[in-house]
């Protein structure tokens, strides 16, 4: 498969799920129940989509994936969107468990996940697992307020995308420490006039 195929399956695996809640949430007259059938439905086809191109499971999706059809599954089980609605707290406060607990044991959990495209000083990896730790733990606190505080539909469009451009946003503001060590042979050509 091309790159270019590539990244639409990480980008099918990682959204298609959420998508289908967001769209199953509308189409369904704003019934958080019946939306999580597509999002528990849409979950277990990114996964299989995933494990079938790549044969492997890639470690966030498969936990984001899991995650979604434990908590849709209570949700669907107990007929009690609470499960549904705690997920983006509890998931974010085990990766700033993760974020803390790998500066805690000198360790740097994004290292693993980015070090073929940065070498970085320790120092460099601290800062980051830091400020991604807080971050984390923050966006865990956020879901919080907005879905005890909140319509339904307020915090499903906050949920998605909300989150995802949270993320984004946040993930672009790292660009500066991260540039400092991207590997020349990465950086893109200089603009041609």
């Amino acid at each position: 498969m091309s790159e270019q195929g590539r990244k639409w399956v990480t980008w099918f695996v990682d959204y298609f799920a959420l998508a289908a809640w967001l769209i199953g949430y509308f189409i369904s007259g704003k019934d958080l129940q019946q939306a999580t059938w597509a999002l528990v439905g849409g979950s277990a086809i990114a996964l299989v989509v995933g494990f079938a191109v790549e044969r492997r499971l890639a470690p966030f999706p498969a936990i984001a994936g899991g995650a979604a059809l434990v908590f849709g599954g209570l949700t669907l089980a107990f007929h009690d969107a609470r499960f549904l609605k705690v997920k983006p707290t509890v998931m974010n406060l085990i990766f700033a468990v993760l974020m803390f607990g790998g500066l805690i044991l000198r360790k740097h959990p994004l290292k693993l996940l980015l070090g073929e495209a940065f070498e970085m000083p320790d120092d460099a990896w601290r800062k980051l697992t830091l400020r991604y730790g807080i971050f984390f733990a923050a966006l865990a606190g956020l879901n919080e307020v907005v879905w005890r505080t909140q319509s339904e539909q307020t915090w499903v469009l906050f949920r998605f995308p909300g989150l995802v451009l949270i993320t984004l946003v946040f993930s672009v503001a790292q660009a500066p420490l991260l540039m400092k060590y991207m590997k020349g042979d990465e950086l893109p050509p200089p603009p041609v006039e």
